[in-house]
């Protein structure tokens, strides 16, 4: 049976958080922008002890104007030879469970939540995606229920491919053919299949933190999802993390069945919140197209892309972390 993550309570997980920038940009360009996720306190987390600095020309906290992401926004406006930034906070992380919905459950305002109710471009909730979305949920009347269904279809159907880059694109049609990706492809499916079902749902962008004291957490985004139960407010769930375990333990469904009752519901401490949203127009506004979504730093040079992907691990950041 595999071990439920622990609920640290009050203790939670707390550490310092680093990114360090070393732009590789070209040194002749007039103009060099950069924006990186930036996490603000809510109910789960508390961040202080923010501390940027750099040898740019200025610097500022934006808000994005859909879903409200924060971003660290930072500008070189002449050619130079280096162009570098470091960025550090103070992160206190508890776990987040909404395993109490008990409360009466209302109707959904599709008007209130139409923005977690509608398709993005990477996540159609018509054609093949309602079909199979109104399978999965034949029978089910309630939010809570829909919600469970598709959860539990995604536990038994998908499963982690850890060939994927980074934490995946979230094709959901291809996803859907597939059946396997990494933690936003998994989310990207549920999110798509709760939305066609009519269940408000998103997904969550943050970073992982290590089990360990410290350590170079560069490549450790993670995606989780949350849906909306009218009464109770917005539910976590994982189900990538239940077949991250399957595939890294080598357990059975059966075996997981701890890990798959906990993370409908719950997500442990071990993570930092960044936002959410996808196809996003940042502020100030890049000039490449819409963003995917923003978990990852990104850059341009004179209006051109620095990022050779989504990712952007290209364009020379690293991120660490010192447990307290």
């Amino acid at each position: 049976m595999a071990a439920v993550p622990g609920v640290s309570g009050a203790k939670g997980k707390q550490g310092i958080i680093t990114v360090t920038v070393d732009l590789n940009a070209p040194a002749g360009a007039k103009q060099v922008r950069l924006w990186i996720p930036y996490p603000m306190s809510d109910e789960y987390q508390r961040i202080t002890d923010v501390a940027v600095q750099g040898n740019y020309s200025s610097m500022g906290v934006y808000r994005e104007g859909r879903y409200g992401a924060s971003i660290l926004f930072a500008e070189w406006d002449a050619p130079a030879p280096k162009r570098t930034m470091t960025y550090s906070f103070r992160v206190m992380r508890k776990e987040a469970s909404a395993k109490d919905c008990s409360a009466t459950e209302h109707p959904v305002s599709r008007e209130e939540f139409s923005l977690y109710l509608s398709p993005t471009r990477r996540g159609p909730t018509d054609g093949g995606v309602a079909a199979l979305a109104a399978r999965i949920t034949k029978g089910k009347t309630s939010v809570r229920e829909k919600a469970r269904a598709i959860y539990d279809w995604i536990v038994e159907n998908m499963h982690r491919d850890p060939t994927v880059k980074g934490c995946g694109l979230g094709e959901v049609t291809a996803l859907l053919a597939s059946l396997g990706g990494k933690c936003a492809d998994i989310h990207s499916v549920f999110v798509a299949l709760a939305r066609a079902a009519g269940v408000p749902a998103r997904e969550i962008f943050g970073l992982r933190l290590p089990p360990g004291q410290e350590g170079d957490i560069t490549g450790w985004q993670h995606c989780w999802a949350e849906f909306y139960l009218p009464g109770t407010g917005w539910v976590p769930v994982d189900p990538a993390d239940v077949r991250k375990a399957i595939l890294a333990r080598k357990i059975s469904l059966e075996e997981a069945r701890p890990l798959r009752e906990y993370y409908f519901g719950a997500v442990d401490e071990r993570r930092v919140e960044f936002g959410t949203g996808r196809d996003l127009v940042l502020t100030p506004s890049q000039a490449g197209e819409p963003l995917n979504y923003f978990m990852y730093p990104y850059a341009e040079a004179d209006g051109t892309p620095l990022n050779e992907d989504l990712y952007g691990y290209n364009i020379g950041y690293r991120i660490f972390f010192r447990e307290m």
